[in-house]
């Protein structure tokens, strides 16, 4: 019998149920990607050591969702290229539409090389980073996925860097479904 610790991953049939998931639902399924040297794709799109690719079926052709590599091919600003990207890499497949999806563990931390701004990024990185303000290395912008426009309760919400909310015992609430679409807001 085969402990936990010896089977497969379960990452790559958690992308391709979320796939499958949001192609049934009529949505866009993007992963997100963090680049090293084992992803092939196009390092002009590549920011901040990631890279967000739209793999649906009308961006995509010869899609491969496999054990361990996602292959496709597709065009980028009109040029045909040809795409592979180690599952161990993906770090969240999500629907474009409303944002629901998952997010993964950041794979190991290893030194990712620089790309375009020659400054050093480190794969250790569990979240998205908001690099319209603030530094690379600035670890205290935090991205996170909400819906429409921002409300008092939000606003609330947020805290500083190195301070605690008011009641840790309460979880952030998810955002309303107001129709809009979602937009990335930045948590300090």
């Amino acid at each position: 019998m085969i402990n936990a610790l010896e089977s497969s991953s379960t990452r790559p049939y958690l992308i391709r149920a979320l796939y499958e998931w949001c192609t049934d639902n009529g949505f866009t399924p993007y992963v997100a990607v963090q680049v090293d040297d084992t992803v092939q794709v196009p390092r002009e799109y590549v920011k901040n050591g990631e890279i967000v690719l739209n793999i649906s079926f009308d961006a995509t052709s010869s899609l491969k969702l496999g054990n361990d590599f996602i292959e496709f091919k597709a065009r980028f600003a009109g040029t045909a290229r040809e795409i592979s990207v180690p599952v161990g890499r993906v770090i969240a497949i999500y629907a474009r539409e409303n944002g629901q999806g998952m997010a993964f563990p950041a794979p190991a931390p290893a030194a990712v090389p620089a790309i375009e701004d020659h400054s050093p990024v480190t794969a250790s990185r569990t979240s998205l980073r908001d690099t319209s303000r603030g530094t690379e290395g600035d670890g205290s912008r935090v991205v996170h996925l909400v819906s429409g426009e921002a409300s008092a309760d939000d606003a609330a919400a947020t805290t500083t860097a190195g301070a605690t909310p008011s009641d840790p015992e309460d979880p952030p609430r998810p955002p309303t479904n107001g129709g809009a679409r979602p937009s990335l807001k930045r948590i300090k």
